[in-house]
Formats: structure tokens, C-alpha cells, sequence
């Protein structure tokens, strides 16, 4: 112990875990402590404290211990020595930097001095090894590791200095702290902090003098394996911190030598590198003109050495259909190995060849959630070909969306918490975001990235090869699975991000003072796991790593159901099932229809990659299509045939079904989701739709289809209950809120002569009424216009008393909202602007007694001297005709001409042209939305439009209103829409339009 430090100054900085139950006394101030604590965590407070032996007892006598009494009983730890030597080797030096993080170095340097030291001695007898240069860059990345995380609390110590007038800025400061009195005073004031700070320069030194231990007994295999048998000179470079870091601070690390020459070295055992590898080798045999390619490798015992792959172009572009070729192919077989993880960084583009580098999550078992009746759309879309990683999905930062996939990512952006100087030289916090670029992951020609939308043809060619090869060689296959069982992959049972945020949110000052104010903190982990038991067991593992300024890190083996901490801890039978078991059980149901529902999920992933157009229609088909009327049997059988399509498609658990669809959220992106309870998109509007054509067909499996389709919402209103404040995010709306899946209910309870139907019905209306007294929007998709339209049709529909009150609360909401707020610049759509507003005003049923002021001001018609029908002014009707529109007008009922021909605000002249049907022929903005809106045009009329539709559908399908016609369930944009339409055509008298949320015709 050094004169300088206080006696037992480093206790405090001791973990919950390290400190076992002492003397049972207690004060005022600790109870206050237990009960935050404990109401932190509830009824299970008890058994986290069990996990560190304690009860609340011991944990109250903790808290009131002083710190020499705990320090009388515990050992004083390694970390206080590497904290002790510091502080005796700091010398008094100038910050002279303007630069507040060089200044905050500064105090810091006896850490960096003592680590370089330490290194420098343990690897002096490395051969081939330039030691300065790496000892250099060593100590370069040390100091900035250090100063983030001293940086909270020394900005703490600086602004309190500068407001108490006893320094004038960071460097003044800095310099002051040099003093060993001042660094020795600022470690005993905030010994978790000097924790930190000793436990990091240890382990990374630690870490760097076993790896150039590592090197020199490996340097003649890594020439000659992985440097093509040339000397490749002396290693100049070690640049580790490369991805997370496990293990007392080990990282993947990139090696450069004097030539130029790099390798990578990977902390962890290899053997699924290797088995990935002699995989690809048994695939090139099987489909010999793929030949894809791995790195080479050197396995040691609980390490190794990889090859370095550089990013290179494509040779010309028909290396860009070979690239997307093997991509696809590769998609296939890290399906088939049960892969995750597969992200923008673990893919390099080496020329025309995807190569993995880290295949660390081969077999990666599947984490169950809590939910006792999960969805089981969820449930195929988390073991498809999605959960590799390699395909284009979304996911929400702080940054905002990103794709991360190896596919389609290339940035992400985060948002970090960074520090700015005010004009008094004081140090204030401040966002910024920052972005980080993949490290190659797409081809590039000239210099450009080149897009997977224009290859997708070659990707589903190289799935599909890969596919059937692992079909017609199933048992080779699972031969080599089998061999798999012994290899350690890694288990991430949350993500990486999340841990790191939260060892950055735990360097707070306030909780650098006593490390059980810290592991409150970070218990966090715990009562975020209360509902998740494989979480909750690991939550004392995750917590001895962040305390070690570790990313938490579990791994098992393949054919085990066990885990393993990063201390090498067995968690006995944590999984719920090997993930071996996984692979083998997917590899034995793989066929032709399980192929062609993962190409969906494929071709569904890539449309979301294209520039979202939102609601804007698709051009004409080509060609001339035959204009004879179409009989209504004609319409019922093609509504039919959609029909088994949609029930083909489904997915079941138990009793419970639900879809996958390609679903347009918030406007702004397609994603592939598990279909909601939604009307529009949702599972809601698919069970309208069957219960419809199987009221006019008589085919009974297309009720059942429909009812099994509405067992989800039982999990929905449940979490309601739990979670009343997500009933707002939900809204009233009627196609994307609750007012929606009322109206459903209402009419599936007629269609289906279920009684029982009506209690749901009830409580969607009560979480319609809920969420209609938060502010929100006034369109009919998901605001008061479309409650109010989807109330009047359940009161007409059931009779239901509590609909009609909520509808005339809400006409009163959208009157007085039109009396005070100018509508000038709300868009002018059906679906989400002002037409709407003014039809759910206009046409409700005389059930709704609203007031009518200020009604008049939202009626619209289309400007004359405007080419765009969709640009609306308001004024009062005009009877003005217009001429046919161009190809390229918005004929469409969410946005454009038909939905204000519903809403009589224009006339039908351009709706009733002869023109070409739309190449998509949905409801939303496609061809049978528009024929919706021809009520009026006369029967003639419509059987003629019927006949052209209907000859579109049987030359071309049931294109969707999706990025590419991509075949998606839902009502509005999807085969439930098209085939509703059709029934409408056929029988306008028996199927009301969904459109304007009508009643079923009684």
C-alpha cells in the first residue's frame, strides 16, 4: 500500500458478489437503499440475491458496512495493486493541449507507462517482432480506453474545480491532477472508477503479451499456411480492439508484417471455422459450379489464426450474377447449419466471391420467449432464412433504421454521447451521431456498390441449386452435422449493443463511489429478465463480465443443451434443446414447399431494399385484355382459388394460425413481419375475407381458416391489460387500429354465426374508446375519421350501444377540430387526408348526431389547373369534367381520384375512361380499389371493368399493391384485398365494400 492512499480506500470498489455477508448491522440511509433496491425487482428481489448467497439481511449489513470493516475481511484484490503502483509512479507533468481528451490522458499515463512496461518485459525475448511499434500502438489504444472511461467522472471533478473557481480549464485540471496526492485522493473518492482503470491496463496487457507469446510459437505455421510460404518479414502492427471484447479483454486482432502481409488472430477456439470449411468443401463437390470459398485457417487450442480477405471489385458485371449466385448459395447452407449473425462485417466481397469471415454462431440454438402462445408466423420467420443475417432486414437504433445484413447493409448510425466546451471552458454533454461503415460486404464495379435488386434472379438460382443439393444428399449432410456436436459457437442471449451501452451508462460518477450503487445499476439485466428464465439464469455470468468491462459472452456445443460463461461455468440444460437438434430437425423437414416459403421470405426481404414509391399505383399491364362482362360464378371461383393460396400459406401452432406479410410500416418501409390483428394488414382482414367467400361458396375449411385466424387476439388484449399505455400507440383507426379490428369482429360475428364473437367485439370497442381519448390523428387508417366510420358500422351491424356513444364522441372530436385547425395543407387522400375526414363526417349513419359547422370547409374537389389529381384545394364541389388521365395519375382509393369519388369530392369521368388495368390489383392503390369507387357508373359499366379485371388476374395473377407485386395476405395491399374485391364485383347486393367500412348487408 502506498502512503498516499487511505487504508481500505479500494472496498468500496468491491462488486456485490465479492462481498460476503458480514456483521448484520444497519442505518437509516442503507434502508432506504434496500427498499429501492428490492422495489426495483419486486417479488423476485429475493431470489437475486440469492444468486450472490445473501438475503435481505446480509444485503442491509452491506450497505451500512464502513469500508475499513469490509476491508478487515476481505482480501485486497490485484486490481488495488495495478491502482497502487500508478499511483506511486505518477510524477507532477504539464498538460499543455487544447484538446480535453489529450489533457484527460495526461493524469492517466502511470496506468498506460506501467501496462507498456509490463508488455514490453514479457515479450522481449519474441523473435521477428518490432516491439516499439507495437508497444507504441499498444499504449495508444490503451490511453484512449482508459480516458473513455474515466471521461463522466473527470468531467464531474473539471466542471465542480471550474465552478468553485479553483481551475481554469481542462488542461489546468489535468495538470492538477498529475499531483500523486490528486490522482491518489480522485482513486479513493471514486474507487470503482480506479477499478476500472487498474482492471483494464492489466487485462489488456495481459491479453497483448499472450498473444505475441501465441505468435512466436505459431510464426512458421502462419507462413507457411496463411503468408503462401514467403517470409513475410517482422510483425510492425498489432491492431486489437476489433469487435467486442470477451475474456479479460481480448479482441480479434489484425497482425500486419513488414511486407505488408496481414493475418487476423481470433481469441476463441476455431473448430466451427473448420467445420464451415470442410462444409463448403463437401457443397463445391456436390454442386461443382459454385465453388465457393472460404478463408484458411491455422486451429490452436482455444485460439487460432485466419486468413486476412481484402476487399476486391468484381472483374466486370457478369461476376456481379456469380457473386449474387454463390451469395444465394451460401444463403442456403448457413440455413441449412442453423447460422445467425451473419451480418455486414462477417461478409467480405472478394471480387465474385461472398466470403465469411466469422462463422462463430453456426448451430445457434433457439432462445424460446416468454409468451406461452407465440405467434406462429413469428415463430417460421425466426427460423427461416431470415435469422442468418445475411438478408436485408431492419433494425431501430437510437440512430434510427438501419439494415445491418450482409446483403444489403453497409452504415449504421448510432447516437453516442459526446462533450462539448462552453464559453467558460466547462465541459457539457451533447449527442452526435456516428456512423459505421461495413468493412466491404458488397461488390462493387467502377468504384459503385453493386445492388442485389438487379441480381435477384442469380441469388434465388444459387438458393435454389444449394437447396435441392442438400435435399438429393440428405444423409451425407446430417453426417457431417453429427460431427459438429463437440465444437464450442456462441450463444447470444442479448445483443451486443445493449451490453455496451450499459458499460457506458455505468461509468457514471455517481456510480464510481461504491461499486453496490454501481451493480444496482446494473441490475438492470435482472429486472429486464423477470419474465425470460433463460435470461434470468444468466444474469450473475453477464454481471461478472461487465464488471470485467467485458461484452458478456456465452458459448455451448452443438450437442448440448448447456451453457457456458465466459469463466468457463457450466450452466447445465439452460437451452431449452441443443442446437444441433435445431439443425437436424430443420434439415429433415426441408422440401419443395418448405423451399418455396423460404424464396418468399427471400424475394420478400429484397423488395424491401427498393426505393419505397408509398402508396403510389403501378403502371398499366401490357397488352390488350378481353372486355367481356365476367358472371358472377367466374368472379366466386377466382376468389376461390385465392383463397386456398392464402390458407396454403398459413402457419399453425396448436389451434392458433397466423401470415407472414410484407407490410408498409409507418409509411416510410416494407418490411417482412408476422401479420397484427390490424383490419388493413392484419390477420383481421384476412379472416374477413374467408369468412366472405365462404359465406357465398358454402366451403366450410374457409370459416375454419377464419376463426383459427382470430385465436391471436386473446394475446393481444391480454396485453393490453398488462400494457394499457400501448393502447395509444395502437390507436382508434379504422384499418390500422382498433377501431378496425372492431369493425372485423362485428362482421366476422354475422359471418360466421359465432355469438361469441360478440364479447371480443365489446372489448376491441372499449380499446377503441381507450385509445380515442389520446391525442392522435384524424384519418380514417388509424384516427378519429376511420373510428368513427368503423363505430357506425359496429352499432349498425350488432347494435352494439357503447359503439354508437364512441362514434359521436368522435364526429364531435372531428368537428371541433375542423373549427379550430386550418386543413389547407392536410394531405388530401382518402386514407390518411381530408377526403376521409369529410366522408366519415358526410355519410355516417343517422345513428351520429354531429353537429355539421364547419363541415363545410372540408369539402374538396380537384383543381382544374393542377395535372396531379391528388394536389386538393378547399372549396366548395365543383361539377367542372376532366379528361382522361395520363398513366402516370394516382387513380388510386388511398391517395388519389377513387377515394375522392367516395368521398364525393370528384366525379367519376376519370375513373370510367377506357383505359389499361393496372398491373397491381389491389384495393389500396391498385385496380379493384378504383373499381370500388364505380358504384354509381351503372351495372354495364362495372361488368365490363369486371371482365377486364378478371382477364388481368387469369393472364398475370394476383399481383399485390407490394414493391414488385411481391404476394403478401393482407386486406389492403395483399391477396385478401384482391380476392374481397372480386366477391365484390360479383355480388356488390351480399358483400358491402370494405372500402368505406360498411355494415354487412342485412
Amino acid at each position: 500500500m502506498t502512503d498516499t492512499m487511505p487504508a481500505g480506500w479500494w472496498a468500496p470498489g468491491l462488486a456485490l458478489a465479492e462481498r460476503p455477508a458480514g456483521n448484520p448491522v444497519s442505518s437509516g440511509a442503507a434502508r432506504e437503499r434496500l427498499a429501492r433496491w428490492r422495489a426495483a425487482l419486486g417479488v423476485r428481489f429475493g431470489e437475486r440475491l440469492a444468486a450472490d448467497g445473501l438475503d435481505e439481511n446480509a444485503l442491509l449489513g452491506l450497505l451500512a458496512e464502513p469500508r475499513w470493516a469490509l476491508a478487515a475481511r476481505v482480501p485486497r484484490p490485484d486490481w488495488a495493486k495495478t491502482v497502487e503502483r500508478a499511483v506511486h509512479a505518477a510524477t507532477p507533468q504539464q498538460a499543455n493541449t487544447t484538446d480535453w481528451r489529450a489533457a484527460f490522458a495526461v493524469p492517466l499515463r502511470p496506468f498506460v507507462t506501467n501496462a507498456v512496461t509490463d508488455l514490453t518485459t514479457r515479450a522481449a525475448a519474441v523473435r521477428h517482432i518490432d516491439l516499439p511499434a507495437i508497444t507504441a500502438g499498444f499504449a495508444d489504444r490503451l490511453s484512449r480506453l482508459l480516458v473513455g472511461i474515466a471521461t463522466r467522472t473527470l468531467v464531474h471533478e473539471l466542471n465542480t474545480r471550474l465552478a468553485a473557481g479553483s481551475t481554469t480549464g481542462a488542461a489546468d485540471f489535468a495538470t492538477q491532477l498529475t499531483e500523486p496526492t490528486a490522482l491518489a485522493e480522485l482513486c479513493a473518492t471514486y474507487p470503482v472508477l480506479a477499478r476500472l482503470l487498474g482492471q483494464a491496463s492489466t487485462f489488456r496487457a495481459d491479453a497483448a503479451a499472450e498473444l505475441l507469446s501465441r505468435f512466436a510459437a505459431d510464426r512458421a505455421a502462419l507462413v507457411e499456411s496463411l503468408c503462401n510460404g514467403a517470409d513475410p518479414g517482422r510483425l510492425t502492427e498489432v491492431r486489437a480492439g476489433i469487435g467486442d471484447t470477451h475474456r479479460h479483454g481480448r479482441t480479434v486482432a489484425l497482425l500486419t508484417f513488414a511486407s505488408g502481409d496481414k493475418v487476423v488472430y481470433k481469441p476463441r477456439d476455431l473448430g466451427t471455422h473448420e467445420r464451415f470449411t470442410r462444409a463448403v468443401g463437401w457443397l463445391n463437390t456436390v454442386v461443382p459450379d459454385l465453388q465457393l470459398r472460404t478463408a484458411a485457417a491455422v486451429a490452436r487450442d482455444g485460439y487460432g489464426w485466419v486468413e486476412f480477405i481484402p476487399t476486391r471489385p468484381l472483374p466486370d458485371l457478369a461476376g456481379a450474377d456469380r457473386f449474387y449466385r454463390r451469395h444465394g448459395g451460401l444463403l442456403a447452407l448457413l440455413h441449412a447449419l442453423h447460422a445467425a449473425d451473419m451480418h455486414f462485417e462477417n461478409v467480405i466481397a472478394c471480387g465474385d466471391q461472398p466470403v465469411p469471415i466469422d462463422v462463430e454462431t453456426l448451430f445457434h440454438p433457439s432462445l424460446t420467449t416468454p409468451d406461452a402462445a407465440p405467434d406462429p408466423a413469428a415463430r417460421v420467420l425466426s427460423e427461416s432464412v431470415q435469422r442468418t443475417g445475411l438478408l436485408p432486414v431492419v433494425v431501430a437504433g437510437e440512430g434510427g433504421a438501419a439494415d445491418v445484413s450482409a446483403i444489403g447493409g453497409s452504415t449504421v448510425t448510432d447516437v453516442v454521447t459526446d462533450w462539448a466546451p462552453d464559453e467558460h471552458g466547462a465541459l457539457r454533454e451533447v449527442r452526435k451521431q456516428v456512423s459505421r461503415t461495413g468493412t466491404g460486404n458488397l461488390p462493387t464495379l467502377a468504384g459503385r456498390p453493386v445492388a442485389v435488386t438487379d441480381h435477384e434472379q442469380a441469388l434465388l438460382t444459387g438458393f435454389r441449386s444449394v437447396y435441392d443439393a442438400i435435399l438429393r444428399h440428405r444423409t451425407e449432410f446430417i453426417d457431417l452435422l453429427e460431427e459438429c456436436g463437440d465444437d464450442e459457437v456462441r450463444v447470444a442471449v442479448r445483443h451486443s449493443a445493449g451490453y455496451a451501452r450499459l458499460i457506458t451508462e455505468s461509468t457514471r460518477p455517481e456510480l464510481l463511489r461504491d461499486g453496490l450503487a454501481r451493480d444496482h445499476a446494473l441490475d438492470l439485466l435482472w429486472t429486464e429478465s423477470t419474465r425470460h428464465p433463460l435470461r434470468w439464469r444468466v444474469c450473475r455470468e453477464e454481471l461478472a463480465d461487465l464488471w470485467a468491462g467485458d461484452v458478456p459472452l456465452f458459448t455451448t456445443r452443438p450437442g448440448s443443451a448447456d451453457l457456458w460463461s465466459a469463466a468457463g461455468r457450466r450452466l447445465p440444460g439452460a437451452l431449452d434443446r441443443p442446437g444441433l437438434a435445431d439443425a437436424l430437425t430443420k434439415v429433415n423437414a426441408m422440401s419443395e414447399i418448405d423451399r418455396r416459403d423460404q424464396e418468399w421470405i427471400v424475394t420478400a426481404a429484397l423488395a424491401t431494399t427498393r426505393p419505397n414509391s408509398g402508396h403510389r399505383p403501378a403502371p398499366p399491364l401490357p397488352g390488350r385484355l378481353a372486355g367481356t362482362a365476367a358472371p358472377p360464378d367466374r368472379l366466386l371461383v377466382a376468389a376461390c382459388t385465392i383463397a386456398d393460396q392464402i390458407v396454403a400459406r398459413h402457419h399453425e401452432r396448436g389451434e392458433r394460425v397466423n401470415w407472414l406479410g410484407l407490410e408498409l410500416v409507418d409509411d416510410s418501409r416494407w418490411m417482412v413481419l408476422p401479420m397484427g390483428a390490424g383490419l388493413g394488414n392484419g390477420y383481421l382482414g384476412v379472416a374477413l375475407f374467408l369468412a366472405q367467400v365462404a359465406e357465398l361458396s358454402g366451403i366450410a375449411r374457409y370459416a375454419d381458416m377464419a376463426r383459427r385466424a382470430l385465436r391471436g387476439l386473446p394475446v393481444l388484449f391480454d396485453l393490453m391489460a398488462r400494457r394499457p399505455d400501448l393502447i395509444p400507440a395502437v390507436g382508434c383507426g379504422g384499418f390500422e387500429g382498433f377501431g378496425g379490428i372492431a369493425y372485423g369482429l362485428a362482421r366476422l360475428t354475422t359471418l360466421l354465426g359465432d355469438p361469441e364473437l360478440l364479447d371480443a367485439t365489446h372489448a376491441a370497442v372499449d380499446l377503441a374508446a381507450a385509445a380515442a381519448k389520446a391525442p392522435g390523428p384524424a384519418g380514417v387508417a388509424d384516427g378519429a375519421a376511420g373510428c368513427l366510420a368503423a363505430m357506425t358500422a359496429v352499432h349498425t351491424e350488432l347494435g352494439l350501444a357503447p359503439a354508437a356513444s364512441l362514434a359521436q364522441d368522435c364526429a364531435d372530436g372531428l368537428t371541433d377540430l375542423v373549427r379550430v385547425t386550418d386543413l389547407a395543407d392536410t394531405p388530401s387522400g382518402f386514407l390518411a387526408g381530408t377526403a376521409g375526414i369529410t366522408w366519415a363526417l358526410g355519410h355516417r349513419a343517422p345513428a351520429v348526431s354531429f353537429s355539421r359547422a364547419g363541415h363545410a370547409r372540408l369539402k374538396l374537389t380537384v383543381d382544374p389547373s393542377d395535372q396531379d389529381p391528388r394536389s386538393l384545394v378547399p372549396c366548395p364541389r365543383s361539377t367542372t369534367r376532366h379528361d382522361p388521365p395520363d398513366a402516370s395519375a394516382d387513380l388510386g382509393w388511398c391517395a388519389g381520384t377513387a377515394g375522392l369519388v367516395m368521398a364525393g369530392a370528384s366525379d367519376l369521368d376519370p375513373l370510367v375512361a377506357d383505359r389499361p388495368v393496372l398491373a397491381d390489383l389491389s384495393l389500396c392503390h391498385g385496380e379493384l380499389g378504383i373499381v370500388d369507387a364505380l358504384a354509381g357508373a351503372g351495372e354495364a359499366t362495372r361488368r365490363r371493368r369486371a371482365g377486364l379485371i378478371l382477364d388481368a388476374y387469369t393472364r398475370h395473377g394476383a399481383t399485390c399493391g407490394t414493391p414488385g407485386g411481391v404476394t403478401t395476405p393482407g386486406l389492403l395491399t395483399g391477396l385478401a384485398g384482391i380476392g374481397y374485391g372480386l366477391l365484390r364485383l360479383g355480388f356488390a347486393d351480399r358483400v358491402p365494400s370494405v372500402l368505406l367500412l360498411e355494415p354487412t348487408h342485412h
